[in-house]
Parts: structure tokens; C-alpha cells; sequence
């Protein structure tokens, strides 16, 4: 369709449109001017409107909404789960008792959670940050977000993957969620920061001895890198993968 037979349709100037299409008109347009696109494009009723005014709601807003929505979804997919348990009912009056729990505000059931909005702090190849050094992540300060179902974490951070000296298990790419309040154990595979400029790497973590840690590499191309453990300033384990199938 050309702008010139959308415009008419629409009841709107071409260079409106234009405007419009180029994010460059000064202010969004109405609602009429909404529904008539609409129509004109052939949306479904009021599809088009409620993008518009999603677009229009400040992003704390959209932020809430979307966490909001994805709990509704959650606790609809579990109350079908334990309905489907039929003429079993000690079940589901377990289940329901759990989600009045956390209606009310209790910790019983907290994996009813939508989970969190998880900093980003990696784009895909561009390396892992050197100066790694605030787990608050002060609202914008990361490049993105992914939302994680279960992880609780209020300092969790998530990095792409760079480079395969991890690989098998994790390809470049793939993005891996640390928890920096979940204790590291021995084998744990930990995002780590050393000392003066010695930056941010993933590996494997082992304590070799009491005074020496050993950062393994999964592919067995790469050596180990042994350091004296006060040279390690962060430790935080892996706790989700998020990897690409296809």
C-alpha cells in the first residue's frame, strides 16, 4: 500500500504519515487518527490502539505491566497443572493453599515468582567487561535485560558467552545468569574477577590448594590459569543457561 493511499484512506496529510512512520511527528497521534490506520491496515479491533498506548506508557510503567502479566500467566499455568491432577485432591488443596500463601505475601511458595529483570552486562562479542565492579545496577546502567523465571537473586547478572574456550557446554553466544549471593563451590562454573587489570573471565572454578585457584577451560584446546586466591576479587556461580537451538 502507498503512503498516498494509506494517507486518503486514513483521512490524514501524507507527510502526517510519513512523520509518523519515521518517529518524527512532534506529538503521537490521537486515537482517531489510531483507529483509522487501524481500520485502514486491517488490524484486528483496537490491536492497533493498544500498541499505541502501550508505546506512550513510561517504561517503569510497561516494566511493572509486563512483570504483573507474567505472574498472572504463571499462576494460570500451575492452577491448570493441579486441575488437571483430576479426583486426586490433596494435591491441589496443597497447591491452592501455597497460592493463597503467596497472594498474601509469604515466602512459601516463591516459585510462583515471574522472576527478575536480569542486567545484561556483555554485548555478543565484544569481550567480557574489565572493570567489573557494581552489583546494584542503578536503573539504565546496563545495555539490556532478560527476565528469568525463578532466579531471585536481587544483584544476579547475565553475560553473553565470548569465545569457545568453554565449549562444549556453553557456546559463544549463549547467555549465562550468575548469582553473586549463591556461595561458589568447588567445580562450580563462575563468572571471575581479578585483581589490578587482570579483567573479568568465565570458567570453572577449583581450589587446588588453600592458598592456589585454578580457572579451568571446558575445552580441552585451552590450559588452565592458575592464581593465588587473593588475586580473585569475584566469585559468583552460574545458575541458568539460556542458549540458542536453532
Amino acid at each position: 500500500m502507498t503512503q498516498d493511499r494509506l494517507a486518503a484512506q486514513a483521512g490524514i496529510s501524507k507527510p502526517y504519515l510519513s512523520n509518523i512512520e519515521t518517529g518524527k511527528a512532534k506529538n503521537p497521534p490521537s486515537d482517531g487518527v489510531v483507529v483509522a490506520l487501524q481500520k485502514a491496515l486491517g488490524f484486528q479491533s483496537e490491536e492497533l490502539v493498544k500498541l499505541a498506548h502501550l508505546a506512550r506508557t513510561p517504561a517503569d510503567v510497561r516494566d511493572e505491566h509486563e512483570l504483573l502479566t507474567a505472574q498472572v500467566n504463571k499462576l494460570r499455568s500451575v492452577l491448570k497443572e493441579l486441575l488437571s491432577r483430576g479426583g486426586d485432591s490433596q494435591p491441589l488443596v496443597a497447591g491452592l493453599n501455597a497460592l493463597a500463601c503467596e497472594v498474601q505475601g509469604q515466602e512459601a511458595f516463591k516459585t510462583l515468582s515471574a522472576g527478575l529483570a536480569i542486567p545484561l552486562v556483555n554485548k555478543a562479542g565484544a569481550g567480557y567487561p574489565r572493570r567489573f565492579t557494581d552489583l546494584d545496577f542503578p536503573s539504565g546502567v546496563a545495555e539490556d535485560y532478560v527476565r528469568c523465571l525463578d532466579v531471585h537473586d536481587a544483584q544476579a547478572f547475565a553475560a553473553r558467552v565470548v569465545g569457545d574456550d568453554m565449549e562444549p557446554q556453553y557456546r559463544p553466544g549463549d547467555i549465562v545468569v550468575f548469582s553473586p549471593n549463591t556461595p561458589a563451590r568447588n567445580g562450580d562454573d563462575c563468572f571471575v574477577r581479578l585483581d589490578g587489570d587482570g579483567g573479568t573471565t568465565f570458567k570453572r572454578f577449583y581450589r587446588d590448594q588453600e592458598s592456589t585457584v585454578r580457572l579451568q577451560p571446558l575445552n580441552s584446546k585451552y590450559p588452565a590459569e592458575s592464581h593465588p586466591r587473593e588475586k580473585i576479587t569475584g566469585l559468583w556461580p552460574a545458575v541458568l543457561r539460556i542458549e540458542r537451538l536453532r
